[in-house]
């Protein structure tokens, strides 16, 4: 059984995500800029790692 993607919450919209959180970052992968819509969430198409938007996000 696999683990659940990880989850990291953020207070912008605009997020970027290179799958190397805890890990050297040459094993992660390629730097990607992601941005959060009206569903308040948006996931990796590399890693699955989930970002979702705490409060309005607006700062």
């Amino acid at each position: 059984m696999s683990n659940p993607p990880e989850t990291i919450t953020v207070h912008t919209t605009r997020v970027s995500c290179d799958g190397a959180t805890g890990i050297a970052p040459a094993l992660g992968h390629p730097r990607v800029w992601l941005e959060i819509d009206e569903k308040g969430y948006v996931e990796c198409g590399y890693c699955d790692r989930r970002f979702v938007l705490e409060g309005d996000g607006h700062h």
